[in-house]
């Protein structure tokens, strides 16, 4: 139920003794974190974060967005904004660019993409969303968010619809401080929620939650604590059977105000069945991971978390990698890597985008 991180091209031997103890749902790379130096380098360090799973194989997950989010740089191809897809208004566009998308991070072993953002850009002084989004229109951003999904999804990668219940017309990045969401419900249900139900329609691997505080909907917690926004309203209201993530509990929307331990407990008891730790800068406390792991246990033990909620979350993360990872995977060679990373029919795909630049 942790999604974690490290800082180093290789697993560190903190986090394997921790994968031991309680097991892990996966890790996150980054470059900032010094993971990612080259498309070989990048298999390999997968193939070694897939086998810290002791159940199940562990989900290598990456923002691999295009544009200002993409982890991964040249020599893989660069791709454009989002929003520049979405001014072209094309699923036949999109549908090339997520297959070639796909193709590349499937192939040095990213088997979860936190993509694409579903949150509809329709305030133009957003510092965090901006061009990562598909359009200032639900329809155009439900419309193309559906391809992308599908798409990654058909090629072995699962998808992660963000930010719920909607981080498109905020004025503050939740990276840094607590966003406020002031729409009334009709609004959110009208426009903020239309992607997220044309990705549940879509069959969506994940969503993942946002930190902001959404106050028509819980006055008093942010989205991704809330239990009326996470259970009641994208579990029960929206019908989402799959996982729902966290977005990182380190970021200062969270960590400003309460521990990363103390909010996992509150993420999980909300109805995340996972949660991500994304370390800070080029740093990555394995110890902040364990203590995370650890507090759960005892939320669990204290039943201030019920174990059939556990155990219920526990089975959508073992059907989504049953569904994603059941294939065993082995690092291709550099000359298939060659071929596929950066490779001249992907560049032809990002070109046609900047079309719409």
């Amino acid at each position: 139920m942790l999604i974690g991180s490290f800082a180093g091209s290789d697993v560190p031997v903190e986090l394997r003794s921790l994968a031991r103890e309680f097991d892990l749902g996966g890790v996150t790379l980054f470059g900032r974190l010094g993971n990612i130096e080259g498309p070989g380098q990048v298999a390999e360090l997968a193939y070694d974060a897939r086998n810290l799973g002791v159940e199940l194989p562990g989900w290598v997950g990456i923002d691999q967005e295009g544009g200002r989010v993409a982890r991964l740089r040249s020599p893989f191809t660069v791709w454009p904004p989002m929003a520049v897809l979405g001014r072209s208004d094309d699923p036949a566009l999109a549908k090339r660019f997520a297959a070639a998308l796909a193709a590349e991070i499937a192939a040095v072993g990213i088997s979860l993409d936190y993509a694409p953002v579903l949150d509809v850009h329709t305030n133009p002084k957003n510092p965090v969303i901006g061009d990562r989004a598909l359009g200032e229109r639900p329809e155009t951003v439900a419309k193309l968010g559906r391809v992308i999904i599908e798409e990654l999804q058909r090629a072995g990668v699962a998808a992660c619809g963000k930010h719920f219940p909607g981080h498109g017309d905020t004025a503050t990045d939740s990276h840094v401080e607590l966003p406020i969401v002031e729409h009334p419900p009709d609004r959110l249900r009208a426009v903020e929620f239309v992607p997220f139900k044309a990705a549940i329609d879509a069959g969506v691997a994940f969503i993942m939650t946002a930190h902001v505080l959404a106050v028509a909907l819980d006055d008093q917690n942010p989205a991704t604590l809330s239990r009326s926004i996470v259970t009641g309203i994208l579990r029960d209201e929206l019908g989402f059977p799959g996982v729902i993530v966290s977005d990182d509990l380190e970021m200062k929307a969270i960590a400003g105000t309460m521990k990363p331990s103390e909010a996992a407990v509150a993420a999980i008891a909300a109805g995340c069945d996972a949660v991500l730790m994304c370390g800070v800068d080029k740093h990555a406390d394995v110890t902040l991971q364990a203590e995370a792991l650890e507090a759960l246990v005892y939320a669990v033990e204290q039943n201030r978390i019920p174990l059939k909620q556990v155990e219920a979350s526990l089975e959508r993360n073992r059907a989504a990698k049953q569904r994603f990872l059941a294939k065993d995977w082995k690092p291709p060679s550099e000359a298939q890597l060659k071929a596929v990373v950066g490779c001249d029919a992907h560049r032809a795909v990002s070109d046609a985008m900047l079309a719409f630049a």
